[in-house]
């Protein structure tokens, strides 16, 4: 982190917490609280993760006496937390041997704090007077990780969260070459609204699943159904149902990384080497394709859920600039014939006559017909051609015919595309592609 006015010892500090903190912290806001030296900045909000939400702290440091240990504001609904009273002997030792020149100071101190704010929220629910809310605590008490808040405000009733962490697989193991920073966790977020009394059928609570922003590259959260929840039924009985449930999911969504590999795998022959492609998930893949002399990128973007759903496109040209001076893309392809029981060689193919269909303007239509005419009348794909003295594409294409039978007449491809398959040009036009070096491949 680098920013002007920090004291050179709250900056080593503040980058060794953004570092190595086992939770993504922010920091929100810095300024100075010193009227003598006003232009350093030796306060900042800091923002911690807590419970599927954030607290913000305020963490003080005094310009005029570096040395010395910060103060802390706690949020305004958190008054009765003194983690620096007598009790907390852990706490007052760290700031009694604290150390200014440790980078490691501040990052172990906000831990420990964070430590003593879970205990804090744990006792703060389990004083309230909800005969529900003790049984459910009474059943989950044992498992590891469980954070929970009770919340309140002037317009809403009182409510009590839960954060339950779901199934220890090493999911960046089973992902070669991750570049995740911290193992991904997936969250059950249960929701109880506080006051009602033990019944013998209680309501379902609310119930939502949280992933970090890592695991949204494997698959998305949202495809994930949550089994329902029986009556009288407590979350010690329907955690294991939902982590069952949850592991199949998450093996089947590695498997799935495969298919898009192959899929984009089966794109190389007909459009070459993918320029840029993303060699760990692959999500993402870039192309570079030319028809005559009309260059242009095509980018698939492939969905977690593939070949249930199909990848989307967008074609780039490589030529042409807004007046901006950006360059000009098409809409976003995502309509087109598809079918998850093609072979993913199908797949390719077809995306390619879609492309080709989408970019069959006006005037592109003229040039690449009379381009592909005066090849056919050539007899050879190696003839060079005078670009500047094309003919017309419109008579020479009355005299051209299509089998009857063709197969891509059948699945209902227009004649001019019928065509120019069955003469295997597309395909052959397509794969002038170029290697570049620098980017990314998926070998």
């Amino acid at each position: 982190m680098a920013s002007e006015g920090v004291p050179p010892l709250v900056s080593a500090q503040l980058n060794y917490l953004l570092s190595h903190f086992p939770l993504t912290v922010k920091i929100e806001q810095m300024w100075s609280g010193s009227k003598y030296y006003p232009g350093v900045k030796d306060r900042f909000t800091i923002v911690i993760p807590y419970c599927l939400d954030v607290i913000k702290w305020d963490v003080i440091y005094n310009a005029e006496s570096p040395m010395s240990a910060p103060d802390f504001i706690f949020g305004p609904d958190d008054e009765n937390f003194h983690p620096f009273s007598a009790k907390s002997n852990k706490n007052t030792s760290l700031l009694d041997d604290w150390n200014s020149r440790d980078p490691t100071r501040l990052m172990a101190l906000i831990q420990e704090l964070r430590d003593q704010y879970v205990d804090y929220q744990k006792k703060r629910v389990g004083e309230v007077e909800d005969d529900r809310l003790k049984f459910e605590i009474s059943t989950i008490v044992f498992r590891e990780g469980i954070e929970m808040l009770l919340s309140s405000g002037a317009e809403k009733p009182e409510e009590v969260k839960f954060a339950v962490p779901l199934t220890d697989m090493n999911i960046d193991k089973m992902v070669p070459g991750c570049p995740w920073r911290h193992p991904p966790k997936i969250y059950l977020q249960v929701m109880y609204p506080v006051g009602r009394k033990f019944g013998t059928a209680p309501s379902a609570p609310r119930l939502k699943l949280v992933p970090n922003t890592e695991l949204k590259a494997l698959f998305s959260i949202e495809d994930v159904k949550l089994p329902p929840w029986s009556d009288g039924m407590c979350m010690a009985e329907y955690i294991p149902h939902l982590e069952e449930s949850f592991e199949k999911q998450i093996l089947e969504a590695v498997l799935l990384i495969d298919v898009r590999r192959r899929f984009i795998e089966s794109l190389a022959p007909l459009l070459g080497r993918p320029l840029e492609a993303d060699p760990v998930f692959c999500r993402k893949a870039t192309f570079l394709a030319s028809t005559g002399v009309f260059t242009f990128l095509v980018h698939f973007m492939i969905p977690t859920q593939f070949p249930k759903q199909q990848p989307v496109l967008m074609l780039q040209s490589s030529q042409h600039l807004s007046s901006q001076g950006v360059p000009i893309k098409s809409s976003v392809m995502s309509e087109y014939p598809w079918s998850p029981r093609w072979e993913t060689s199908l797949m390719a193919e077809r995306i390619l006559v879609n492309v080709c269909y989408r970019i069959d303007t006006s005037k592109l239509q003229n040039f690449l017909v009379s381009t592909l005419i005066c090849l056919v009348e050539s007899k050879t794909r190696s003839s060079r051609l005078d670009l500047n003295n094309l003919p017309s594409s419109g008579d020479r294409l009355s005299r051209l015919s299509t089998k009857q039978n063709s197969q891509f007449s059948e699945a209902g491809i227009p004649p001019l595309l019928c065509f120019l398959l069955e003469k295997r040009l597309l395909r052959w036009d397509f794969s002038r592609c170029y290697q570049t070096s620098g980017f990314s491949s998926l070998d």
